[in-house]
């Protein structure tokens, strides 16, 4: 077997907002953790609560992560979140610096989504609007726990309030006041990648004409999904992925942040159909060989 992912740590993947493990048969990381363990990694694929703030999803990581250590005797493990996974990521190891050797956020909302200021100004929770959105999304993640097959927990708190806020520019602003680990000191710039012994790393896409709306996206409707949603930013206006902002995302040594991947691209879901000539899960092979390089 081929050990070139072979990390001195296990690669620990964290879902965002309304993620999951599996879905019947279905990964949230599609052909992502299997392209890794063919070259030698020891991989995990941990859920925390779908819907709640960063900071419940964090403790819930941290008891995951101590679960991992001590099973596999590591003693640390590199953390690879998406979406509000970087941001649950950032969490634990802000917390355990002594449990945490890395931590790689892809496409997280290191500074705040725009879409969910967008949210917050036209749904606020207490409109007939907001508690219609409240009530799906607590649906949703209640359909999304009874389908899970790939985490033995079927029920995790959900506080739709609570994840929403996390996610606003004012809610990230609070976060980072507390843990800035790994943010960059000026706008779009990069940040320390060594902070109390854990090295951070970003990547992220941009939506492109001619690449993100062609291939396999032409059958892809999280894609149109993302064009849509990519009409509520302004700051960051041609800019992000559907979801997060270009510059929004960075968070220390920053790997790239215009890749032609959507939010959902960029950890290969909808079956793998992603924009002309993308391939994220090279991406995450190369990171594994980065991560191994750097003794971690």
């Amino acid at each position: 077997m081929s050990q070139e992912t072979a990390t001195r740590y296990p690669l620990v993947l964290v879902p965002g907002m309304l993620g999951f493990v599996r879905l019947l048969v279905y990964p949230y990381w599609y052909g992502i953790i299997p392209a890794l363990r063919r070259g030698g990694a020891l991989v995990f694929a941990v859920q925390v609560s779908p819907v709640n703030s960063n900071e419940i999803r964090g403790e819930e990581l941290l008891m995951q992560i101590e679960d991992i250590v001590r099973e596999t005797g590591a003693g640390k493990v590199n953390l690879i979140g998406h979406s509000q996974g970087a941001l649950t990521a950032r969490y634990a190891a802000a917390k355990r610096p002594d449990l945490v050797a890395s931590v790689t956020s892809v496409a997280g909302p290191n500074h705040g989504s725009e879409l969910a200021d967008y949210l917050h100004r036209h749904y606020p929770p207490d409109s007939a609007k907001g508690r219609v959105l409240s009530a799906v999304l607590r649906l949703v993640a209640w359909v999304m726990g009874v389908l899970e097959t790939g985490h033995h927990v079927r029920k995790w708190p959900v506080d739709v309030d609570a994840s929403h806020n996390s996610l606003t520019g004012e809610g990230v602003a609070l976060f980072n006041q507390r843990f800035p680990q790994g943010l960059p000191e000026t706008w779009g710039g990069q940040g320390p990648e060594w902070v109390n012994g854990v090295r951070y790393y970003s990547w992220s896409g941009t939506l492109q004409p001619g690449k993100t709306d062609r291939g396999g996206n032409l059958l892809d409707g999280t894609n149109r999904s993302c064009r849509l949603f990519a009409h509520t930013f302004v700051r960051e206006a041609g800019q992000c992925d559907g979801m997060v902002g270009r510059y929004s995302s960075h968070l220390g040594t920053v790997i790239g942040d215009d890749y032609p991947l959507d939010h959902f691209d960029i950890v290969n879901q909808s079956l793998g159909l992603v924009g002309k000539g993308a391939d994220p899960v090279r991406l995450f092979v190369e990171h594994a060989q980065r991560l191994k390089a750097a003794g971690v």
